[in-house]
């Protein structure tokens, strides 16, 4: 007899991430009592389910308990056991912020509007969070580097980072736009981090540049200072 909750943790370890539309994961997700077994069986390899109800995917994380042992070993904390260099990480919290961040201001919108209007009615049907690209509006990779080029490294760095952020599953490149990758919004809590980044110091450089891609204008076939355009660049770098 097949273990189902041994063989959704080992699909989780093995693609590092499964959609919540998964028949195992949402089986999980309804049954408390598969659910409460899973959450032992990580807990007890010193594990967390990594999900979120705006989240398209689920994964595993490390627990929290364990943070300390698991990254604070070296001389110094590392920010995650995928030994992503400090710009690459600081690249990760620029996208998260610019990509999950109004996702879910608008998911929580729509679902409060759903909700309003489902009282109104009298056998409303709970309608599901959205989740997919209609909440998600991708960046464009030339307003990241005019807004945060001096910041990350200059160009050929932010490019090499992405390549690797692709790679890991954080984000997807298509057509010099920057989409949500499926591994994305578990990057970070975001009950922990959405008050550090709204109210800190990228408050002020993320609403500005939200201004600045309602305003911005596809400029494709543009070439950059160096004569180039992206998608040279990308080609060049992708594999990096």
């Amino acid at each position: 007899m097949t273990d189902t909750t041994a063989s959704l943790i080992a699909r989780l370890l093995a693609e590092r991430w499964l959609p919540r539309e998964d028949r195992a994961v949402r089986q999980m997700l309804v049954d408390a009592e598969l659910r409460d077994d899973l959450d032992r069986r990580l807990a007890a390899a010193g594990m967390r389910l990594l999900e979120h109800p705006y989240a398209a995917n689920v994964a595993v994380g490390i627990a929290k308990q364990y943070e300390a042992d698991v990254f604070g070993h070296g001389d110094a904390w590392a920010a995650s056991n995928l030994q992503l260099s400090r710009d690459a990480l600081a690249l990760l919290v620029v996208l998260w912020s610019l990509l999950v961040l109004p996702k879910r201001q608008r998911q929580i919108a729509r679902q409060q509007t759903d909700l309003s209007q489902d009282q109104e009615q009298m056998f409303a049907e709970l309608k599901p969070v959205p989740v997919g690209a209609e909440v998600v509006e991708p960046i464009n990779e030339r307003t990241l580097l005019a807004d945060f080029g001096a910041q990350l490294g200059g160009k050929g760095r932010i490019h090499m980072n992405l390549g690797t952020l692709q790679r890991q599953g954080f984000i997807v490149r298509r057509k010099e736009r920057i989409h949500e990758g499926p591994l994305l919004d578990l990057a970070f809590d975001y009950e922990r981090i959405a008050n550090r980044v709204m109210d800190g110091a990228l408050a002020h450089v993320i609403a500005e540049s939200r201004s600045a891609r309602r305003e911005d204008v596809d400029a494709a076939d543009v070439p950059d200072d160096d004569g180039e355009t992206i998608d040279t660049l990308d080609e060049a770098q992708a594999d990096v």
